[in-house]
């Protein structure tokens, strides 16, 4: 299940709309993705469509956020971005993990569900926080620390948060 998707009611996406946030699409064929225990993601098939790139480099050319809605969005949108951040339509199958070792290129911000604390999506989080500056990835850290001190639940229905790095 595409789980950080699940908040957006009808309304929510009206209320998205009328605030002139666009929401572009991408096909995702979702399953296992993160083991929680330090295990690479499973590869995961995804369509970015031609609108949909250009509508993040025109984002990005207008000076405009763009938040993932889930990290099988940031590996599939990631996976069709170049090393200059220009974001190109495609298809297939994505391995990519992010991490230390590849930096987020394309994405503003992220909203996902909270991950385990083992889990190699929380690299994504992370990914997404450094890009905010030094310091940030600690940030996330401490949100994580809180919210489970807080009760706040993982998984698929668990809650979710916003992390954005501009």
């Amino acid at each position: 299940m595409p789980s950080a998707g699940r908040p957006f009611s009808d309304d929510v996406v009206e209320a998205l709309h009328a605030a002139q946030v666009s929401i572009a699409p991408i096909v995702l064929h979702t399953g296992v993705a993160s083991l929680e225990d330090h295990e690479p993601p499973y590869e995961e098939r995804f369509r970015v469509p031609r609108d949909t790139a250009a509508a993040v480099n025109q984002a990005h050319d207008r000076g405009r956020r763009v938040i993932a809605v889930g990290t099988t969005v940031v590996r599939a949108v990631e996976t069709v971005t170049d090393d200059t951040g220009v974001t190109h339509p495609g298809d297939g199958w994505t391995d990519l993990v992010i991490g230390p070792d590849r930096q987020i290129r394309a994405l503003d911000g992220l909203l996902t569900g909270f991950h385990e604390t083992k889990a190699t999506h929380l690299a994504i989080v992370r990914a997404i926080a450094r890009r905010a500056g030094p310091g940030c990835e600690r940030l996330v850290d401490d949100a994580y620390d809180e919210a489970m001190a807080s009760g706040y639940l993982l998984h698929e229905f668990g809650d979710v948060h916003l992390v954005l790095a501009r």
